[in-house]
């Protein structure tokens, strides 16, 4: 792949700065190749985040992510039901046509970039939505109630 340093100015996507600044933090924790990886993975994690979240916890997300990553995030229809996390990376596995490890790296890369935006109270909100399995894609631990 072309790094995207190597791009000439007038083919690359006119971004803004914190999207740009967020494609940069997901493609140093992902050690992505290129610019363009990463935002290949951006748009992927964050169109199937879309497709679980709902309420005021997707529109708060929303306004903390930039611009084009809270578009990604709202263009998607919210499913009638939600998937844990690990029907999660399964489903972008299949959508993407990647590997589970690979589709879990990606996940993991950019979920980081969003709880960085987020800040830790929205995650937490966040995970207390969804069904079982985000925390750990989040990089926290999972905590149960003993039965």
């Amino acid at each position: 792949m072309i790094s995207h340093a190597r791009v000439p100015l007038e083919h690359r996507q006119p971004y803004g700065t914190a999207y740009e600044q967020m494609l940069e933090k997901v493609r140093y924790e992902g050690a992505y190749p290129s610019h363009e990886r990463a935002d290949q993975a951006v748009r992927l994690v964050l169109a199937g985040l879309g497709r679980q979240l709902t309420g005021d916890e997707r529109a708060d997300l929303a306004a903390c992510l930039p611009l084009e990553a809270a578009r990604v995030l709202t263009a998607q229809i919210p499913d009638a039901q939600p998937l844990t996390g690990w029907a999660f990376v399964k489903d972008l596995a299949a959508r993407s046509g990647t590997s589970l490890a690979t589709t879990r790296w990606d996940t993991g890369s950019v979920f980081s970039a969003v709880a960085a935006h987020a800040g830790p109270d929205l995650i937490t909100r966040i995970l207390d939505r969804l069904p079982t399995g985000y925390a750990l894609l989040f990089g926290r631990a999972e905590l149960t109630s003993a039965a």
